[in-house]
């Protein structure tokens, strides 16, 4: 597996594109835009656009769906019905799925938005805004911070240490330097919901 990372300065989002060499097929997570760059990409070595994966529903991050799929036939994967209406293959909970060759967990945490979704491939995180280097995602309400909060112990904080956290906003990170210098996650302990 490969990641390439691209920023959208539309929104600064993140955008990942995970190559398997092996079957050579591709996906993409989060197509805030996509660009002659990420086209090249996959076209120059030749990949088969398998997947796009959706963290949650904001526009900063599925602009590019659109554009997509006006080239390819990717399956679409999503929390929310609407991020492409019957050709979204809603997940629902913690799972794991097939995308691209490649084996895809993925865990259900809302609070940063109802739908809000972490993939995890081999030892990556892509946490969408859930989770940043640093930073707790923002919600709308104490209710939402506290449920965030709670997925994020429960569910990121819990794997390995070396495990590496791709964000859809800033820089990565890894599981053991969320666990030592994120203050919004250490200052706000977890309690009941």
């Amino acid at each position: 597996m490969k990641i390439y990372f691209h920023l959208s300065l539309e929104g600064f989002s993140n955008c990942y594109v995970v190559t398997n060499p092996e079957t050579k097929t591709a996906l993409i997570i989060d197509p805030g835009k996509i660009t002659k760059e990420i086209l090249e990409q996959i076209e120059i070595d030749r990949y088969s656009l398998e997947a796009v994966l959706i963290t949650h529903n904001h526009e900063s991050h599925l602009r590019g769906l659109s554009t997509i799929r006006k080239i390819y036939k990717p399956q679409i994967f999503a929390a929310d019905y609407e991020v492409a209406g019957n050709d979204t293959q809603v997940l629902k909970g913690d799972g794991i799925i097939k995308a691209a060759g490649l084996t895809v967990g993925h865990m259900s945490v809302p609070g940063h938005t109802p739908d809000s979704m972490v993939y995890k491939i081999g030892k990556v995180l892509f946490t969408g805004d859930a989770l940043s280097a640093s930073m707790l995602g923002t919600t709308n309400n104490a209710y939402a911070e506290k449920m965030l909060l709670s997925n994020v112990h429960n569910k990121i904080l819990t794997q390995h240490d070396d495990t590496i956290i791709m964000p859809g906003h800033g820089p990565p990170s890894s599981v053991a330097a969320e666990k030592l210098f994120n203050l919004s996650i250490a200052l706000r302990p977890v309690t009941g919901l």
